[in-house]
């Protein structure tokens, strides 16, 4: 269990970057973010670290602004961790403001980033295994700005206590146990706030399972998920793949649209799958038996990345690498509507991304769209039925040696 822990990290090394450093506000090029946090971390000793593993009695808040670099100075999908502190605005990821504050102000703050959005949506991310503090407050930040997502919503990150480390995937596992009722309460306030219209959440790895326990829990005691909670989608799920139609069934038929992100050459599944001894929903290959009768039974719409290159050497965290995959996310976001639009599917919009990929760098990028849907919804499948054919057929004959997009 040991070594296969050691496959599970996708997460910096790096460690106490939080120190604010105003220094950095004015340099040009720069994009500032900034993020309201609700954590059930304890509060940790430093304030370059600010929330560490330890487990806090009563859920805790955060405003955090980060800035990040010129798009000439980095690459979409990265986080440009500082080589040396302070780090430098131009080049580097750097905090700008780190306050640790009340519920009242967390609410305050989270009330002003949602008059600020243009859509009066709230998007909610869920980091996963091995996640430090600051890890989670970049990696949140890197994808609002690299999905176009960055102003349509009020961003809320949800961060439960990782210790950061690969040998404490048991501890970890249990304080994403420790922290379902924390997140069903964030979800249930943000649903009762009558100036939010919309909630996307977004979780990665093994915070689906924290997002997919407090969803059933609000499912069970209201008899629904709340209406305004629309989309979640599911990044890399490290949850037992029979477990997780469990918890998506007792959700009921009201329940939000859900997307599976997944990667058959998750090398960080395929070592959970031996640590549990049963497979991980975000490794399957949603086109075989049992899981595409599952998948089409649940109504789960799933973006199949196992073609796509990685920066990752484990294949985790492709959902927040890739351009057009990130873009993907924004655009979904961005729409206002859920992902089964009923004028435009959204997977024609994924047809359009991956044949503008297609015609940039001379293949078509890998992203395959599979079962419950040869497409994700039955709009699209009306419209393309030809299409999706083809692409399938042609992204089939794509080895994965194939040259990756830059």
């Amino acid at each position: 269990m040991a070594s296969s822990a050691l496959s599970l990290t996708g997460c910096s090394n790096i460690n106490g970057f939080l120190e604010p450093n105003p220094d950095a506000f004015n340099a040009p090029g720069t994009t500032h973010v900034e993020i309201v946090v609700a954590t059930t971390r304890a509060p940790a000793a430093t304030r370059a670290v600010m929330f560490g593993g330890g487990r806090a009695p009563v859920p805790q808040f955060a405003d955090m602004l980060v800035s990040i670099p010129p798009a000439a100075n980095r690459k979409i999908g990265d986080v440009q961790w500082p080589k040396q502190l302070p780090g430098n605005a131009l080049t580097d990821f750097v905090t700008l403001r780190a306050d640790v504050i009340n519920r009242d102000q967390a609410i305050a703050t989270f009330s002003r980033l949602l008059r600020e959005s243009n859509k009066s949506e709230a998007m909610v991310f869920v980091h996963g295994f091995n996640q430090r503090y600051d890890d989670a407050v970049y990696r949140f930040a890197q994808i609002l700005h690299d999905s176009g997502a960055l102003g349509t919503v009020a961003p809320v990150l949800f961060t439960w206590p990782s210790k950061g480390s690969v040998f404490s995937y048991g501890y970890d596992r249990e304080s994403a146990n420790y922290s379902r009722d924390a997140l069903e309460a964030l979800l249930r306030f943000l649903a009762k706030d009558p100036k939010v219209k919309k909630i996307s959440i977004l979780a990665h790895s093994m915070g689906n399972w924290v997002t997919l326990e407090a969803l059933r829990q609000m499912a069970i005691r209201d008899g629904r998920v709340a209406p305004k909670i629309q989309l979640v989608l599911l990044a890399a799920p490290d949850v037992d793949v029979q477990v997780a139609e469990e918890q998506i069934s007792t959700m009921g038929p009201d329940r939000p649209h859900v997307v599976l992100f997944t990667s058959q050459d998750d090398k960080a599944l395929a070592a959970s799958k031996e640590v549990w001894g049963a497979p991980r929903l975000g490794a399957i290959d949603p086109d075989v038996e049992p899981y595409r009768a599952m998948l089409a039974k649940e109504k789960i719409s799933v973006i199949n990345l196992t073609t796509f290159p990685s920066h990752d050497e484990f294949n985790h965290g492709k959902f927040a690498e890739d351009p057009k995959v990130i873009e993907l996310i924004g655009r979904g976001l961005a729409s206002g509507q859920v992902l089964t639009d009923s004028r435009v599917g959204f997977g024609e919009k994924i047809m359009q991304t991956t044949a503008s990929a297609a015609s940039s760098v001379g293949h078509a990028a890998g992203l395959v769209v599979s079962a419950p849907v040869a497409i994700v919804d039955p709009d699209t499948r009306d419209h393309f039925d030809a299409q999706v054919d083809q692409f399938t057929q042609s992204v089939t004959h794509i080895g994965p040696t194939s040259e990756p997009s830059q």
